[in-house]
C-alpha cells in the first residue's frame, strides 16, 4: 500500500527502511489524504453491499430519499475512483523511488522489490478473504511484480506506456457495449443479475453478513476471488497499473514531491477539475436517465467516471502539492502525512473497524445504517486515524504494519521504538 521504501543506507551495500529525514512531505500528505478518501467510497461496501456503487442505497426501509441521493452524487462526483487512482500514481512513485535510491549504491532492487511484492500479496490476500472482500493490495502487489521491468524507461515513455494501459479500458467497454446486441440471451440475463442482483440473493447476502464470522465467509471468499482475478484481469492490471507507470514518470518529473513551480500545480487544478468534474456529472446525469441499467449504465455509463475522474484526481494532486509548499495549515499537514506514513496500518484498521460496526462478529449493522449513519462513521474514522497517527509516530518509527512488511521484506527484525 505504502510503497514508498526512501530507503536510508546502515551500511555498505545494505538497504534498510527510511528513516524520518529521508521522507518526502508532500508524497507522505498525498497518500494521507488518499487514504482517507478512500473509505467514503469503500463505506457502500461494507454496510450495503457492491450495489451501493451503482446506484444509490436508501434507508433502512429501503427507500431513497433526496438527501440519500445528494450524498451518494457527491460521493460518485468527488471520490469514487479519484483516491484509489492517488493511490496508484503513488504506488508506482515508490517504485520509482526505491530503484532510485539502490541504483545509486549499486544494489540490484529486483530481488527486495519481489519480496516486498510477495508479502504484500500475503498480507492482501489475508485481509481480502478473513476480514474484507475489497482489499485492493493483492492488484498492487501482481502489477507491482509484474510492470517493475518498465521502471527504467524515459518518463515520456511511462507516460504512453501507462496512458495506454488505462485506454484498453475504455476500449474493452466500447467493443462490449458495440457487441451486446448480439449477446445470446442466457448470458444478458446473466449479465443482468450480476449488475442488479434479484430480492432473494440480496437478502441472503444481508442475513450472512449480519451472521457470525463463518456465515459470511463463503460470501466473502467468493467475491474476493472474483475481484482478485477477474477485476485483476478486467480492470486492474490496465487502470491500476497504468497509473503506476504515470506514477513512475511524475515522480521523476518532480510533480508528485513538488518540485514543479506553483503555476504549473495551479492550471493541474484548473484543468483537472475544469475537465474533469463536468465529465463526471455528465455520466451522473446520463445513468439517472436510463434508469441506472445495466445495458447502458453498466457500459458506457461507467466511462464518464472512468474518464472524467482522471482529470479530478489530478486536480486533488495539484492542489495538495500547491498546500505543502505554502508552509500552511502546518498542524494539517503534519497530521495528513503521518496518516500517509502508516498508510497500510490505516487502510487495514479502516476494514477492521467497519467490520466491526456493520458485521455479524460486531454490531451486526449491515444494511440498517443509511447515508447519513454511512458519512457520520467515515468522519469519525477520520477523526481517529488523524488523532491516533501521529501520536504513535511519535513512539515509534513505523506503524505496526509497516513494520511487519519491512521486517519480512528485509529478512531483519527492524527497529521500532524511537531511542
Amino acid at each position: 500500500m505504502s510503497e514508498t521504501p526512501s530507503e536510508t543506507l546502515r551500511g555498505p551495500g545494505t538497504p534498510a527502511p527510511a528513516s524520518g529525514s529521508e521522507r518526502i512531505h508532500a508524497i507522505d500528505m498525498l497518500r494521507g489524504f488518499a487514504v482517507l478518501g478512500i473509505l467514503i467510497v469503500n463505506i457502500w461496501l461494507f454496510s450495503w453491499g457492491p450495489e451501493a456503487y451503482t446506484e444509490p442505497p436508501g434507508g433502512p426501509d429501503g427507500a431513497v430519499g433526496a438527501t440519500d441521493l445528494w450524498i451518494w452524487g457527491f460521493i460518485h462526483l468527488f471520490a469514487e475512483m479519484k483516491f484509489i487512482s492517488i493511490f496508484s500514481l503513488l504506488f508506482g512513485a515508490g517504485v520509482a523511488m526505491m530503484s532510485e535510491r539502490m541504483a545509486t549504491r549499486g544494489i540490484p532492487g529486483r530481488k527486495l522489490h519481489n519480496r516486498r511484492q510477495f508479502w504484500l500479496l500475503v498480507i492482501g490476500l489475508l485481509h481480502a478473504y478473513l476480514i474484507w472482500e475489497g482489499d485492493i493490495l493483492v492488484i498492487y502487489a501482481l502489477c507491482g511484480l509484474i510492470l517493475y521491468r518498465l521502471h527504467t524507461r524515459s518518463p515520456r515513455r511511462l507516460l504512453w506506456i501507462g496512458a495506454s494501459f488505462v485506454a484498453v479500458v475504455v476500449v474493452v467497454i466500447g467493443v462490449t457495449a458495440w457487441t451486446l446486441p448480439y449477446w445470446p440471451e442466457d448470458l444478458r440475463a446473466e449479465a443482468a443479475a450480476e449488475w442488479d442482483p434479484p430480492p432473494a440473493e440480496i437478502e441472503a447476502r444481508i442475513e450472512a453478513m449480519r451472521g457470525g464470522w463463518t456465515e459470511q465467509m463463503p460470501i466473502r471468499a467468493s467475491d474476493a476471488l472474483a475481484f482478485g482475478i477477474g477485476g485483476f484481469l478486467a480492470f486492474g492490471l490496465w487502470r491500476a497499473g497504468g497509473l503506476m507507470l504515470v506514477g513512475m514518470a511524475l515522480y521523476r518529473l518532480g510533480v508528485l514531491t513538488g518540485e514543479r513551480p506553483a503555476g504549473f500545480y495551479r492550471r493541474l487544478v484548473a484543468w483537472g477539475f475544469g475537465a474533469g468534474l463536468p465529465v463526471v456529472a455528465a455520466g451522473m446525469w446520463y445513468n439517472a436517465a436510463v434508469g441506472f441499467t445495466w445495458e447502458q449504465a453498466g457500459l458506457q455509463g461507467t466511462l464518464f467516471n472512468y474518464v472524467g475522474s482522471i482529470g479530478v484526481f489530478l486536480g486533488y494532486v495539484g492542489a495538495l502539492m500547491l498546500l505543502a509548499r505554502s508552509g500552511r495549515l502546518e498542524r494539517t499537514q503534519t497530521r495528513l502525512a503521518a496518516v500517509g506514513r502508516m498508510a497500510l496500518t490505516n487502510y487495514i484498521a479502516q476494514s477492521i473497524l467497519c467490520s466491526l460496526i456493520f458485521y455479524g462478529h460486531g454490531l451486526g449493522l449491515y444494511a440498517r445504517v443509511g447515508t447519513v449513519g454511512c458519512v457520520a462513521i467515515v468522519v469519525g474514522t477520520w477523526a481517529l486515524q488523524l488523532a491516533w497517527s501521529p501520536w504513535w509516530l511519535a513512539r515509534f518509527r513505523f506503524g505496526p504494519l509497516e513494520w511487519l512488511w519491512r521486517t519480512l521484506s528485509y529478512g531483519q527484525r527492524q527497529p521500532m521504538r524511537i531511542a
